[in-house]
């Protein structure tokens, strides 16, 4: 049941996103992560949609401040592939980083909520009714 909800709470920020209600924040980790996706059908429509939507680009030219920041975040036991996607949300300034990683969302952060989508909804959801 709890994967059924967090399916209908993602399709629920996509399209938000739509609507230009939230904005969606993407970087060069996520394009490298994307171009791993083993579907070729999955990263080419996780692609369009980072075309179509993302409003902020983090670009490798942030290197050096993203390693700083991934770095501190990898101490606490973060992944390093997850340590970078946070930094990477981090150096845009986002209020969320949405996953569904029951170990990353055990990462705690002054910078930065991490929720599920699920949360996030119920958090903000007062706003969007």
């Amino acid at each position: 049941m709890r994967i059924y909800l967090e399916t209908q709470a993602k399709l629920y920020i996509q399209e938000l996103i739509k609507q230009k209600k939230l904005k969606l924040v993407t970087s060069y980790v996520l394009d490298y992560e994307n171009s791993r996706n083993r579907s070729s059908q999955k990263r080419m429509a996780i692609e369009k949609f980072m075309e179509d939507y993302a409003t902020f680009y983090v670009s490798n030219r942030n290197e050096n401040r993203i390693k700083e920041y991934a770095t501190t975040i990898m101490e606490t036991g973060v992944k390093e592939k997850d340590a970078y996607h946070v930094a990477c949300a981090i150096l845009a300034e986002c209020e969320y980083f949405i996953t569904t990683d029951d170990r990353l969302l055990k990462y705690q952060s002054e910078n930065i909520k991490l929720v599920t989508p699920g949360e996030f909804i119920r958090e903000v959801e007062v706003d969007y009714e």
